[in-house]
């Protein structure tokens, strides 16, 4: 139930604040005092789409605030929106949901926690049936009737299952596309083919041209690097006065040193042991550095034309031998698509015929529930329509096939006759306005019936109609709100007369500004608004007084 809804700064209405009660609540008022500014912001606490400029002139925003009694029966399925998404919920505590537009950003709250806008409206639409000013002309199209059929059969699980699997077609569909836009044709076959041939003829490996490039950079310069090396190893080892030579003499000086006193050389001939050891292997690593200077002209004109196939091919594919091994890897990777399509293509035909059939089988399990309650559907319909003004009207539910889809393989078209005698045609042929207020009104009573959803939202679902069939419309606003919460919008006294609740919005303009207010009219309050529906005046005041009271006595 919808216990109260807060509002400021939104259009004209400066601060609102309205507590709702169960039952049957009515909203009236003069044309243009508001009334749909007060069912714009119960649309917004549902998700719904943000216009900046709903923010009152002269504020910087504007915060619109709703308290929610959730019913044990629907406790589970918002505690499974909710507590995933780690917002707090009591369901033995009203649940807030709260709208704070700015001329810059809008933010959503759940329990004063931030929220997107989607998973508001996922909790929106588990806590009010929205039935806007303008919905009844969506009741002309199959696909929305189709949707209504669906609610009172209970068949949405099925319908979800349809479209899931009508999904993974089109998800399937799209990667067979971009398959076969990517697999190469004969000629990029041919060009991919010359690519590796021309790479494998070189054969490079990682890193093999910087190798090279040192290689020959040293043996290039061999004779200088053989000198260079045999004048290091004279220094350190082989030449008079070399360093050996000069650490023996200190070595001989130390153990001269330690025969005087062995305490002054203490530790001092163990390191010139291994000072010279370090010399010695030294001198040995230079040594091996001539051995490995290869003066074979042979052997140097071998590496200076290897690094010239592959100073080639890194021009061609390169400009570095890292790219040139990943345009080879590539190019594999595309001869493999283009030798392994026909096996692809075939999982494709298989993955698309298995979920073919999947999809025919759950259309027609969905098509069986659809029109095992059609009948029942559309007598219960007619009979709420009896109620309110169509004794002799006929409602059918007209199937035909269509190919498997996301919607199933039904398509659904309500037919209707008016009057008796008369043949029955589509809807959006020749329901007029009025018939079709009725209509919806006919088909959200029932649908009452068929869901749990707590709060039905009509919006001037009395538009176009009057008389005797505006008291039978009110009364069964007034049935439907025995078991739900009921929020109407309403031009008419015999409706309004009806309600639990009443609720009036005022327009007045003060020092230049308009204001626009709501408050619950008290018994006399009552009287005198629905007086002033009837025409106005004493004598549809004393009207309204007698409607009341005999309706009270009812």
């Amino acid at each position: 139930m919808l216990i109260y809804v807060k509002i400021t700064n939104f259009a004209l209405i400066e601060e609102s604040e309205l507590e709702f009660g169960s039952g049957f609540n009515v909203v009236t008022g003069e044309s243009g005092a508001g009334k749909s500014i007060l069912m714009g912001a119960v649309e917004l606490l549902l998700g719904g789409r943000v216009d900046k400029g709903v923010i009152r002139n002269g504020c910087d925003r504007c915060m619109v605030c709703g308290g929610f009694a959730v019913p044990a029966g629907l406790a589970g399925a918002v505690g499974a929106i909710l507590v995933p998404a780690g917002i707090p919920f009591d369901p033995a505590e009203p649940l807030q949901l709260r709208r704070v537009i700015g001329q810059s950003s809008v933010r959503n709250y759940v329990n004063d926690t931030p929220v997107s806008a989607r998973l508001l409206a996922s909790v929106g639409e588990q806590l009010i049936d929205l039935h806007g000013a303008n919905e009844q002309l969506s009741l002309t199209v199959p696909a929305r009737q189709l949707d209504l059929l669906d609610r009172y059969a209970g068949a949405e699980e099925a319908a979800a299952l349809c479209g899931r699997i009508a999904g993974e077609l089109e998800a399937l569909a799209k990667e067979r596309e971009e398959f076969d836009r990517q697999t190469p044709d004969e000629a990029e076959r041919s060009r991919l083919e010359l690519q590796l041939e021309d790479i494998d003829k070189v054969n490079p490996a990682p890193g093999e041209d910087e190798e090279l490039s040192a290689r020959f950079k040293v043996a290039g310069n061999s004779r200088q690097v053989l000198e260079t090396a045999g004048q290091l190893t004279a220094a350190l080892t082989e030449g008079e006065d070399s360093v050996a030579d000069r650490l023996g003499s200190v070595y001989r000086r130390l153990l001269e040193l330690s025969r005087i006193d062995e305490a002054l050389a203490a530790g001092l001939l163990e390191e010139c042991d291994r000072i010279q050891e370090d010399v010695s292997a030294l001198s040995g690593r230079v040594a091996e550095l001539a051995d490995k200077v290869d003066l074979d002209p042979e052997a140097l004109a071998a590496i200076e034309s290897r690094l010239g196939e592959l100073f080639t091919i890194k021009r061609r594919y390169g400009p570095t031998l890292e790219q040139v091994l990943a345009v080879r890897g590539e190019a594999f990777r595309r001869l493999e698509l283009y030798r392994n399509t026909a096996v692809r293509r075939q999982e494709f035909e298989r993955r698309k015929a298995e979920l073919t059939a999947e999809l025919r089988r759950a259309a027609e399990k969905l098509s069986a529930l659809r029109k095992k309650k059609a009948a029942e559907f559309a007598e219960r319909v007619r009979s709420k329509l009896g109620a309110i003004g169509f004794a002799k009207c006929v409602l059918e539910v007209a199937f035909s096939e269509v190919e498997p889809g996301p919607n199933g393989m039904d398509r659904v078209e309500l037919l209707f006759s008016a009057n008796a005698g008369e043949s029955v045609h589509p809807l959006r042929k020749i329901a007029s306005s009025g018939e079709l207020s009725r209509l919806m009104l006919a088909l959200k009573t029932v649908l009452a019936d068929a869901d749990s959803i707590p709060v039905v939202v009509f919006d001037e679902i009395d538009v176009n109609i009057g008389g005797e069939t505006a008291n039978r419309v009110g009364e069964e606003l007034h049935h439907l709100g025995r078991n739900r919460q009921i929020l109407c919008i309403s031009h008419l006294a015999q409706v309004a007369a009806r309600a639990d609740r009443h609720f009036r919005v005022e327009k007045h303009t003060e020092e230049g500004r308009t204001f626009s207010e709501c408050r619950e009219l008290d018994a006399e309050g009552r009287v005198r608004e629905i007086g002033r529906m009837l025409g106005g005046g004493e004598s549809a005041v004393t009207h309204a007084r007698a409607i009341l009271s005999k309706i009270k006595e009812q």
